[in-house]
């Protein structure tokens, strides 16, 4: 403990080791990164004799994570945000604050409506229509396609003329429904809440996030799934469409069981992950508008087009949502790709191989998420 007189001994060694380090650290801050459980206390040591008192010393640790501390500490910087940064870097941060943060990523999740308590003992469809109502009392409604993404696509399409005539013999559903900005934030609370949508309802939305195309075979596929491959689909999808290898109940949950379960090296692997997408997104998006203002269209425009209705191109526009990136919303992102990552195993349990060579095709998965997923989900194809 540090006396009247200034900090501890310990607490000095490590204060003098941050400033040859060119930083300044204070005694308060230590004790503040310790209540945070940033910080592991100090070590006590041997007595001192004669009633002078005992010795303590700073755990190894401490002093790596000092510096890290004192590079990335000011203000604003939640402590969540601390314990995220130091694990990305591989710091021995504490597992319960690693996990902790983790599950702060996932309680930034909100719903509207949700601190109404008049909600609270509803059944799922009463909550739904309750949540319904206040999404349209306060015009909340999801943006399907950023401006980016959609200057993108309409730059694209103006470089290609209309669509091959054979691309509309792909799409089987003659007449799509129509989802409006306040539907998909509907089907995304119900997504939340209820655990899975229906393969028609995933359709819908994947016609949304392009709806300048005029036929959407990738949308046409995942609604006749049932038709096409009955015998698979009866394993993994109930009657109405959704899937039954996701538990019924809200996703936060099913997310915060991730961060209270995975091994550190998968949230390790699935932060990395998450931050090699974002970074893949920007960075395709960058290449496609290179080609388009030289005029030239070549492999990144190829990709966007690969990608545009598939989990690929999803990667991108979720990207290009979030413009402001901060470690709360990579953590939740890693917590994603991780259950994503475990359904997949499911799946292949009950349809094993199940045509995974299909998520190495172009665009289908974002090269890093392949490589997540591929490494461990898919058993071999003979």
């Amino acid at each position: 403990m540090p006396s009247s007189n200034g900090p501890s001994a310990a607490d000095q060694q490590l204060i003098d080791h941050a400033a040859r380090h060119g930083l300044t650290v204070t005694a308060k801050q230590l004790a503040g990164w310790r209540r945070a459980g940033l910080l592991p206390g100090n070590v006590p040591g041997g007595g001192l004799g004669r009633g002078r008192g005992s010795t303590s010393s700073p755990s190894p640790e401490s002093f790596d994570l000092v510096l890290d501390l004192g590079r990335r500490a000011g203000r604003g910087k939640r402590p969540a945000d601390l314990a995220l940064l130091l694990f990305a870097d591989g710091l021995p941060v504490p597992e319960a604050t690693v996990r902790a943060a983790f599950r702060t990523a996932v309680n930034t999740v909100t719903l509207p409506g949700e601190d109404d308590d008049s909600s609270d003992n509803l059944d799922l469809d009463r909550r739904l229509d309750h949540l319904a109502d206040c999404l349209a009392e306060t015009d909340q409604a999801v943006t399907l396609v950023p401006a980016r993404a959609r200057r993108i696509d309409e730059r694209i399409a103006r470089a290609l003329g209309e669509p091959p005539a054979a691309l509309a013999e792909l799409d089987k559903n003659a007449g799509p429904s129509q989802l409006t900005p306040q539907d998909a934030a509907l089907s995304a609370v119900t997504a939340t809440l209820g655990g899975s949508l229906s393969l028609q309802e995933i359709g819908d939305l994947l016609r949304a996030l392009h709806p300048s195309m005029a036929a959407h075979p990738i949308a046409s596929l995942v609604e006749t799934t049932q038709q096409d491959v009955p015998d698979a689909a009866a394993r993994v999808l109930a009657n109405d469409g959704t899937l039954t290898v996701i538990p019924d109940g809200d996703a936060r949950d099913l997310l915060r069981n991730v961060a209270d379960t995975a091994s550190l090296e998968d949230l390790a692997a699935g932060w990395k992950t998450a931050l090699q997408v974002r970074e893949w997104a920007l960075d395709l998006c960058e290449r496609v508008e290179g080609e388009l203002d030289a005029g030239q269209l070549g492999e990144a425009v190829e990709e966007w087009l690969h990608g545009r209705q598939l989990l690929s191109g999803l990667s991108v526009i979720e990207t290009l949502r979030d413009r402001r990136w901060s470690p709360l919303k990579g953590a939740l992102s890693a917590l994603t790709l991780l259950f994503q990552r475990t359904m997949f195993e499911v799946i292949d349990g009950l349809v094993p191989g199940c045509q995974w060579h299909v998520l190495e095709m172009p665009g289908v998965l974002p090269p890093p998420v392949r490589a997540l997923i591929l490494t461990k989900a898919a058993s071999p194809v003979d």
